[in-house]
């Protein structure tokens, strides 16, 4: 039979709250949790999702150089990215129907006034409302299109969810449907197709690649690389390309695939 000295009893009784803390799991770190609603904002996981390898070369005289901004770069100098060679802008406009960007009227109206053609895009939350909901808060809230040659059509941002999982709890086909439902919608509102900004993995991993888009939809895509690389299914050519979150004064850099002609023509219409 065994003897227990009051001693060891005691000792180990001492130990049992550091025992108990060694085995109760780590709280979850500030990186762990999930951002504020409303502060998503284009490419926030190209880079975790899809990597990174160094910029594209210099000198492309069939590229017209671009931003994109958020609320991330409050009140933006435009007149140093005029300066820089950037001769477009794209500015968040909305998110879901909960958010409009607080520092929109500085960033849309401020790239106007220095010169640029611009226009206003929307970060999609296809698990919080539908899309025709969410496109018409988005054309509501500074989406809009114009004939005036300065304002391009407004943007699908649609990428991984920054919130939870990343095709936001839709199948294949449920996000394709969402996807239609939003550009139909913005189509009947503006009278222009607009335009999807989105990376080759999440549109392969969240629709099946489709291909179905690419007849209407111009494509902007995200890869941050020294190529665009394989273009999701439906586009033979991309019109926009986000290259790069680290570039200078502000840190999405874009290229348009052509001269600043066909830019013009795209606002056009």
């Amino acid at each position: 039979m065994p003897v227990h000295r009051p001693g060891t009893l005691l000792a180990t009784l001492a130990l049992l709250p550091f025992l108990l803390a060694l085995a109760a799991p780590a709280p979850a770190s500030a990186a762990d949790k999930p951002p504020a609603r409303g502060t998503a904002h284009m490419g926030m996981g190209v880079a975790a999702h899809d990597g990174t390898g160094g910029l594209p070369p210099d000198g492309r005289a069939v590229q017209t150089e671009g931003v994109d901004v958020s609320s991330h770069q409050g009140n933006v100098d435009w007149t140093a990215l005029w300066n820089s060679g950037v001769k477009w802008a794209y500015v968040k406009a909305t998110e879901g129907t909960y958010y409009k960007n607080p520092y929109f009227a500085q960033q849309y109206n401020g790239s106007y006034g220095i010169g640029m053609i611009r226009g206003a895009y929307h970060f999609a939350t296809p698990d919080t409302t539908t899309g025709a909901a969410q496109a018409d808060y988005f054309v509501n809230n500074g989406g809009g299109w114009s004939r005036d040659g300065r304002t391009l059509p407004g943007v699908l941002d649609i990428e991984w969810n920054p919130y939870g999982s990343a095709c936001y709890g839709k199948s294949q086909a449920a996000m394709v449907s969402w996807i239609r439902d939003f550009l139909g919608r913005y189509k009947y509102r503006t009278g222009h197709d607009a335009v999807i900004y989105t990376a080759t993995s999440w549109w392969k991993q969240c629709t099946g690649n489709y291909g179905g888009f690419g007849a209407s939809s111009p494509l902007w895509v995200a890869r941050y690389n020294t190529t665009v690389g394989e273009l999701p299914a439906g586009w033979a050519y991309y019109t926009m390309w986000q290259y790069t979150s680290t570039g200078p004064i502000v840190g999405d850099h874009n290229r348009f695939n052509g001269a600043y002609d066909r830019l013009q023509a795209l606002a056009n219409g």
